[in-house]
């Protein structure tokens, strides 16, 4: 018991430093106050955290959700205290698990279920921070009651392994968004990183699609390729997200949104959530690593804050203000944008685009107004598919075939 209440004394003080130093820059920057005021009145929804695959990959304790202790300043990107700093309001949990062969051998379906175990048991270890939600009213009231409302989101179709049934029990366990594929093409979906081939979804991939849609779990199309997003969109029948992707006009990789893309979204009501990776970020750094390593001269670029409001506000341009978000990524990347270390961070990305002239309703619609309506939306998108159709029982081999 001492102990508990020593270190919630310690919460308790690091919270009153962090607002106290946040009131001192407000009276010294007028951005920043408006930044602050934005991040204290509307929930900040981040689309994309790694923190339950670092706590796996722990070179001093792998796996021990005890010994990674947010309490304390941790090794990575994310802990309560910055959490704090940062003014996060509510969070997606990414339930990341490679699609590589070693993970195979393990079992796809097994470590996913690993991994949302993880994620479980961190949310209920700190319960006066985080709040387990799985809807968009959930976040608000997390969001009112002062904790990090957190729901899981899976990062990687070959989690089901071809089975909607397994997609259903991910979903009952609280997973609210899908990635379609992440680095891999799959048996009926094609990765941006990866050879095609199905010039998109195939048959068994547009079902997942409308089985996710009658579930109301968030279609994400991070990692899958340019015509996997524009099949993923004439099926959708309810907003689709991209949980942690930028501009391609700005940064030409192929983990980031074409032009022609971003351009159906504002029909479909999606949210492309901008993300803090320095490789997607930065033309110059992207340039610099295409270049053989013989001919580079001098250290990498690096990528910067004011790189990562391009990509917002090109977001906005071409989609619209209803259509942009962020999803930082942290503890996913080894290397950071300059002014974007940690999850500290936020507020100076807020109070950059009120110098580019933001206005606070349209910050707010950046934090999480935008994916909280999309969320919403497709709850209501479910409500109404549930109503009109069973559960799919269809299979990869009824639909495409078996798989190649």
């Amino acid at each position: 018991m001492r102990r508990t209440l020593v270190v919630s004394s310690f919460l308790l003080l690091s919270a009153v430093s962090v607002h106290a130093q946040g009131a001192a820059v407000a009276t010294k920057d007028e951005h920043m106050a408006r930044a602050l005021r934005v991040l204290s009145s509307s929930p900040l929804i981040d689309g994309h955290n790694d923190l339950p695959w670092a706590i796996r990959e722990s070179k001093t304790a792998p796996h021990d959700v005890e010994a990674y202790d947010l309490r304390r300043t941790t090794v990575g990107h994310t802990d309560l205290a910055r959490l704090a700093a940062g003014h996060l309001g509510g969070q997606f949990w990414s339930v990341y698990i490679p699609g590589d062969t070693s993970v195979a051998r393990l079992g796809f379906a097994k470590v996913q279920l690993e991994q949302i175990d993880i994620a479980r048991r961190v949310i209920a270890k700190y319960p006066e921070r985080f709040e387990l939600v799985t809807t968009a009213a959930g976040f608000r009231q997390a969001f009112a009651r002062g904790r990090i409302g957190s729901a899981l989101g899976l990062e990687g179709g070959h989690a089901i392994e071809n089975s909607l049934g397994a997609l259903r029990t991910f979903y009952d366990m609280g997973g609210r968004y899908m990635t379609l594929t992440h680095n891999q093409t799959l048996d009926w979906a094609d990765a941006a990183a990866d050879v095609a081939r199905h010039d998109g979804l195939s048959a068994f991939g547009k079902e997942v699609v409308r089985e996710m849609n009658r579930l109301g779990m968030l279609v994400d199309l991070s990692h899958v390729s340019p015509a996997t997003m524009m099949d993923a969109l004439d099926v959708a029948e309810a907003p689709v997200i991209f949980s942690h992707s930028n501009a391609r006009a700005l940064a030409d990789h192929v983990r980031n949104v074409p032009d022609a893309v971003l351009a159906r979204l504002k029909q479909n009501g999606g949210v492309v959530m901008i993300t803090f990776v320095p490789g997607f970020s930065s033309q110059a750094l992207i340039a610099w690593n295409r270049t053989p390593a013989a001919q580079r001269r001098g250290p990498a670029p690096r990528a910067t804050l004011a790189q990562v409001a391009d990509h917002i506000e090109h977001v906005r341009r071409v989609a619209g203000v209803d259509q942009v978000g962020l999803g930082g990524d942290f503890d996913g990347i080894t290397e950071v944008v300059e002014g974007l270390e940690d999850v500290a961070a936020y507020p100076r990305l807020f109070a950059e685009l009120s110098r580019r002239g933001w206005s606070e309703p349209d910050m707010k619609k950046l934090a999480g107004e935008n994916v909280l309506r999309a969320f919403a939306r497709a709850e209501q998108v479910s409500a109404r598919l549930r109503t009109s159709r069973p559960p799919s029982t269809a299979t990869l081999e009824q639909l495409d075939g078996a798989p190649r």
